[in-house]
Protein backbone atom coordinates (compact mmCIF):
# COMPACT_ATOMS: atom_id res chain seq x y z
CA UNK A 1 0.00 0.00 0.00
CA UNK A 2 1.65 3.34 -0.90
CA UNK A 3 2.05 6.08 1.83
CA UNK A 4 -0.77 8.14 0.04
CA UNK A 5 -3.29 5.50 -0.24
CA UNK A 6 -2.54 5.00 4.03
CA UNK A 7 -2.64 8.81 4.65
CA UNK A 8 -6.05 8.73 2.97
CA UNK A 9 -7.31 5.95 5.32
CA UNK A 10 -9.50 6.92 7.90
CA UNK A 11 -10.71 4.66 10.91
CA UNK A 12 -12.92 5.23 13.81
CA UNK A 13 -16.24 4.09 15.61
CA UNK A 14 -19.72 4.78 14.67
CA UNK A 15 -21.13 6.97 17.67
CA UNK A 16 -19.31 8.41 20.51
CA UNK A 17 -21.55 9.24 22.75
CA UNK A 18 -22.25 5.61 25.02
CA UNK A 19 -22.79 5.32 28.53
CA UNK A 20 -21.41 2.12 28.62
CA UNK A 21 -17.78 3.03 27.03
CA UNK A 22 -17.34 4.52 30.57
CA UNK A 23 -14.94 2.29 32.15
CA UNK A 24 -13.95 0.75 29.04
CA UNK A 25 -13.00 3.73 26.71
CA UNK A 26 -13.77 6.60 28.72
CA UNK A 27 -13.10 7.64 32.23
CA UNK A 28 -16.03 6.23 34.82
CA UNK A 29 -16.42 9.88 35.86
CA UNK A 30 -16.02 11.88 32.53
CA UNK A 31 -18.73 13.99 31.53
CA UNK A 32 -21.25 13.41 28.72
CA UNK A 33 -19.83 16.72 27.26
CA UNK A 34 -16.35 16.05 27.30
CA UNK A 35 -16.76 12.56 24.99
CA UNK A 36 -16.34 13.78 21.86
CA UNK A 37 -12.99 15.97 22.77
CA UNK A 38 -11.99 12.60 24.43
CA UNK A 39 -12.34 10.75 21.72
CA UNK A 40 -10.92 13.08 18.88
CA UNK A 41 -7.87 12.78 20.84
CA UNK A 42 -7.38 9.23 19.66
CA UNK A 43 -8.80 8.98 16.33
CA UNK A 44 -9.81 11.69 13.37
CA UNK A 45 -12.98 10.76 12.28
CA UNK A 46 -16.45 9.42 13.73
CA UNK A 47 -19.72 8.55 12.16
CA UNK A 48 -22.81 10.21 13.76
CA UNK A 49 -25.71 7.72 14.21
CA UNK A 50 -28.00 10.15 16.15
CA UNK A 51 -28.92 11.84 12.77
CA UNK A 52 -31.15 9.01 12.06
CA UNK A 53 -33.44 8.81 15.03
CA UNK A 54 -33.41 12.93 15.69
CA UNK A 55 -32.52 15.82 13.81
CA UNK A 56 -30.53 18.49 15.86
CA UNK A 57 -30.13 22.16 15.60
CA UNK A 58 -27.26 23.49 13.63
CA UNK A 59 -25.72 25.01 16.89
CA UNK A 60 -25.54 21.12 17.62
CA UNK A 61 -22.75 20.33 15.18
CA UNK A 62 -21.02 24.26 15.78
CA UNK A 63 -20.29 23.25 19.03
CA UNK A 64 -18.62 19.33 18.30
CA UNK A 65 -16.93 21.01 15.72
CA UNK A 66 -15.38 23.78 18.22
CA UNK A 67 -14.61 20.63 20.20
CA UNK A 68 -12.26 18.52 17.35
CA UNK A 69 -8.81 19.62 15.93
CA UNK A 70 -8.29 20.78 12.56
CA UNK A 71 -8.85 17.73 10.09
CA UNK A 72 -10.93 15.64 11.78
CA UNK A 73 -14.36 14.46 9.73
CA UNK A 74 -17.51 13.78 10.69
CA UNK A 75 -19.23 11.23 8.51
CA UNK A 76 -22.88 12.08 9.14
CA UNK A 77 -25.97 9.32 8.86
CA UNK A 78 -28.94 10.60 6.79
CA UNK A 79 -32.04 10.54 8.92
CA UNK A 80 -34.98 7.63 8.83
CA UNK A 81 -37.66 9.73 7.27
CA UNK A 82 -35.29 9.35 3.88
CA UNK A 83 -33.88 6.16 3.96
CA UNK A 84 -36.82 3.98 6.02
CA UNK A 85 -39.72 5.70 6.31
CA UNK A 86 -39.67 7.87 3.21
CA UNK A 87 -42.46 10.34 4.42
CA UNK A 88 -41.99 13.70 5.31
CA UNK A 89 -38.95 14.13 3.08
CA UNK A 90 -38.74 17.13 2.05
CA UNK A 91 -38.88 18.91 5.49
CA UNK A 92 -36.69 16.18 7.06
CA UNK A 93 -33.93 16.74 4.11
CA UNK A 94 -34.09 20.49 4.29
CA UNK A 95 -33.52 20.36 8.37
CA UNK A 96 -30.66 17.93 7.75
CA UNK A 97 -28.76 20.22 5.43
CA UNK A 98 -29.38 22.62 7.58
CA UNK A 99 -28.33 21.15 10.53
CA UNK A 100 -24.82 19.71 8.98
CA UNK A 101 -23.53 22.77 7.46
CA UNK A 102 -21.79 24.06 10.15
CA UNK A 103 -19.46 20.82 9.67
CA UNK A 104 -18.82 21.86 6.09
CA UNK A 105 -18.08 25.70 6.92
CA UNK A 106 -15.50 24.88 9.33
CA UNK A 107 -14.35 22.32 6.73
CA UNK A 108 -14.71 19.03 8.99
CA UNK A 109 -17.51 17.22 7.08
CA UNK A 110 -16.48 14.27 5.60
CA UNK A 111 -19.80 12.31 3.64
CA UNK A 112 -23.33 11.68 3.93
CA UNK A 113 -24.27 8.01 4.89
CA UNK A 114 -27.34 6.62 3.91
CA UNK A 115 -28.11 3.36 5.47
CA UNK A 116 -31.23 1.76 4.07
CA UNK A 117 -33.27 -1.48 5.95
CA UNK A 118 -33.17 -5.01 4.39
CA UNK A 119 -36.89 -4.62 3.29
CA UNK A 120 -35.94 -1.98 0.50
CA UNK A 121 -35.05 -4.18 -2.00
CA UNK A 122 -33.97 -4.06 -5.62
CA UNK A 123 -36.82 -2.98 -7.75
CA UNK A 124 -37.74 -0.26 -10.27
CA UNK A 125 -39.48 1.70 -7.53
CA UNK A 126 -36.27 1.15 -5.12
CA UNK A 127 -34.24 2.84 -8.38
CA UNK A 128 -35.97 5.40 -8.75
CA UNK A 129 -36.05 6.00 -5.00
CA UNK A 130 -32.10 6.06 -5.26
CA UNK A 131 -31.80 8.60 -8.52
CA UNK A 132 -34.26 10.96 -6.36
CA UNK A 133 -32.00 10.40 -3.34
CA UNK A 134 -28.89 11.73 -5.74
CA UNK A 135 -31.30 15.21 -6.31
CA UNK A 136 -31.86 15.35 -2.63
CA UNK A 137 -27.95 15.10 -1.93
CA UNK A 138 -27.17 17.07 -5.33
CA UNK A 139 -23.50 18.03 -4.58
CA UNK A 140 -22.96 16.17 -1.09
CA UNK A 141 -20.87 13.38 -1.09
CA UNK A 142 -23.03 10.17 -0.70
CA UNK A 143 -22.28 6.27 0.66
CA UNK A 144 -25.30 3.87 0.30
CA UNK A 145 -25.09 1.30 2.53
CA UNK A 146 -27.85 -1.75 1.70
CA UNK A 147 -28.52 -4.47 4.30
CA UNK A 148 -30.19 -6.76 1.79
CA UNK A 149 -27.81 -9.41 0.14
CA UNK A 150 -29.84 -8.94 -3.31
CA UNK A 151 -28.48 -5.33 -4.15
CA UNK A 152 -24.87 -7.01 -4.29
CA UNK A 153 -24.81 -7.21 -8.53
CA UNK A 154 -23.33 -5.61 -10.84
CA UNK A 155 -26.12 -3.90 -12.14
CA UNK A 156 -26.15 -2.11 -8.41
CA UNK A 157 -22.47 -1.29 -8.70
CA UNK A 158 -23.33 0.35 -12.06
CA UNK A 159 -26.17 2.33 -11.07
CA UNK A 160 -24.23 3.67 -7.91
CA UNK A 161 -21.74 4.55 -10.44
CA UNK A 162 -23.59 6.39 -12.19
CA UNK A 163 -25.42 8.49 -9.51
CA UNK A 164 -22.57 9.19 -7.85
CA UNK A 165 -23.06 7.37 -4.85
CA UNK A 166 -20.19 5.68 -2.80
CA UNK A 167 -20.65 1.71 -1.70
CA UNK A 168 -20.60 0.91 2.08
CA UNK A 169 -18.52 -2.75 2.00
CA UNK A 170 -20.03 -4.73 5.23
CA UNK A 171 -19.39 -7.03 8.01
CA UNK A 172 -22.05 -8.53 9.75
CA UNK A 173 -23.39 -12.09 11.03
CA UNK A 174 -23.30 -15.10 8.13
CA UNK A 175 -26.89 -15.15 7.98
CA UNK A 176 -29.65 -15.62 4.68
CA UNK A 177 -30.06 -12.70 3.28
CA UNK A 178 -27.51 -10.22 4.82
CA UNK A 179 -24.97 -8.56 3.16
CA UNK A 180 -21.91 -10.94 1.90
CA UNK A 181 -18.24 -9.81 2.36
CA UNK A 182 -17.81 -7.56 -0.82
CA UNK A 183 -14.64 -5.48 -0.97
CA UNK A 184 -15.64 -2.68 -3.97
CA UNK A 185 -15.73 1.13 -4.32
CA UNK A 186 -18.08 2.89 -6.71
CA UNK A 187 -16.95 6.27 -6.14
CA UNK A 188 -14.23 8.06 -5.11
CA UNK A 189 -15.17 7.30 -2.05
CA UNK A 190 -14.04 3.63 -0.38
CA UNK A 191 -16.46 3.10 2.79
CA UNK A 192 -16.30 0.24 4.90
CA UNK A 193 -18.32 -0.61 7.78
CA UNK A 194 -18.11 -3.38 10.60
CA UNK A 195 -21.14 -4.66 12.89
CA UNK A 196 -20.13 -7.60 14.08
CA UNK A 197 -20.84 -11.18 14.09
CA UNK A 198 -23.21 -11.97 16.92
CA UNK A 199 -25.89 -14.10 14.80
CA UNK A 200 -27.84 -15.73 17.89
CA UNK A 201 -28.59 -11.89 18.35
CA UNK A 202 -28.87 -10.21 15.13
CA UNK A 203 -32.74 -10.42 14.95
CA UNK A 204 -33.83 -11.94 18.32
CA UNK A 205 -32.95 -9.54 21.00
CA UNK A 206 -34.11 -7.33 23.86
CA UNK A 207 -32.25 -4.58 24.30
CA UNK A 208 -31.08 -2.79 20.32
CA UNK A 209 -27.47 -2.59 21.91
CA UNK A 210 -27.26 -6.55 21.84
CA UNK A 211 -27.35 -7.19 18.59
CA UNK A 212 -23.75 -5.10 18.57
CA UNK A 213 -21.71 -6.92 21.33
CA UNK A 214 -19.07 -8.87 19.66
CA UNK A 215 -15.20 -8.46 19.62
CA UNK A 216 -13.58 -9.44 16.56
CA UNK A 217 -10.38 -11.44 16.83
CA UNK A 218 -7.27 -10.11 14.88
CA UNK A 219 -7.82 -12.80 12.45
CA UNK A 220 -10.99 -11.98 11.41
CA UNK A 221 -9.66 -8.55 11.28
CA UNK A 222 -7.13 -10.00 8.99
CA UNK A 223 -9.41 -11.17 6.51
CA UNK A 224 -10.46 -7.47 5.35
CA UNK A 225 -6.93 -5.92 5.62
CA UNK A 226 -5.91 -6.79 2.51
CA UNK A 227 -9.10 -6.00 0.18
CA UNK A 228 -9.56 -2.17 2.49
CA UNK A 229 -5.60 -1.77 0.86
CA UNK A 230 -6.64 -2.59 -2.45
CA UNK A 231 -9.92 -0.83 -2.91
CA UNK A 232 -8.08 2.39 -1.14
CA UNK A 233 -5.81 2.57 -3.54
CA UNK A 234 -8.11 3.15 -6.10
CA UNK A 235 -10.09 5.91 -4.14
CA UNK A 236 -9.62 9.16 -3.09
CA UNK A 237 -10.57 8.31 0.50
CA UNK A 238 -11.62 5.48 2.35
CA UNK A 239 -13.59 5.20 6.12
CA UNK A 240 -13.09 2.57 8.20
CA UNK A 241 -16.10 2.58 11.06
CA UNK A 242 -16.75 -0.03 13.40
CA UNK A 243 -20.17 0.10 14.67
CA UNK A 244 -20.11 -3.29 17.47
CA UNK A 245 -20.00 -0.43 19.34
CA UNK A 246 -21.19 -2.27 22.90
CA UNK A 247 -18.62 -1.33 26.00
CA UNK A 248 -16.49 -0.17 23.75
CA UNK A 249 -15.47 -2.85 21.65
CA UNK A 250 -15.58 -0.79 18.57
CA UNK A 251 -12.57 0.79 19.13
CA UNK A 252 -10.69 -2.11 20.50
CA UNK A 253 -11.17 -2.98 16.98
CA UNK A 254 -10.63 0.64 15.26
CA UNK A 255 -6.78 0.74 16.62
CA UNK A 256 -6.47 -3.30 16.16
CA UNK A 257 -7.34 -2.48 12.16
CA UNK A 258 -5.44 0.37 11.84
CA UNK A 259 -2.27 -1.83 13.46
CA UNK A 260 -2.84 -3.97 9.99
CA UNK A 261 -3.14 -1.74 8.15
CA UNK A 262 -0.25 0.58 9.31
CA UNK A 263 -2.42 3.73 9.99
CA UNK A 264 -0.68 5.27 12.61
CA UNK A 265 -2.89 6.63 15.43
CA UNK A 266 -2.05 8.40 18.74
CA UNK A 267 -1.11 6.69 21.59
CA UNK A 268 -4.25 6.34 23.83
CA UNK A 269 -4.31 9.10 26.70
CA UNK A 270 -2.32 7.95 29.83
CA UNK A 271 -5.78 8.11 32.02
CA UNK A 272 -7.26 5.57 29.93
CA UNK A 273 -8.98 2.94 31.85
CA UNK A 274 -6.80 -0.30 32.81
CA UNK A 275 -9.84 -2.44 32.47
CA UNK A 276 -9.60 -1.43 27.98
CA UNK A 277 -7.72 -4.63 27.07
CA UNK A 278 -5.95 -2.56 24.22
CA UNK A 279 -2.95 -4.94 24.81
CA UNK A 280 -0.92 -5.67 21.98
CA UNK A 281 -2.97 -3.23 19.85
CA UNK A 282 -0.99 -0.40 21.27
Amino acid sequence: MSERTGKNIRIGTSGFSYDDWKGHFYPPDIRKGDMLSYYARQFNTVEINSTFYSIPHPATFWQMCRKVPDGFEFVIKAPREITHERKGVEDALSRFLKAIQPTIDEGKFGCILAQFPWSFRPDEEAVQYLKALREMFEGYPVVVEFRNAAWVTEDTFDLLRRLGFGFCCVDEPRLKGLMPKVAVSTSNLAYFRFHGRNAEKWWKHEQPWERYDYLYTEEELKEWAPKIKRVAEGAEKTYVFFNNHYQGKAAINARMMAKLLDIPLPEPPADIPSTLPFGETR
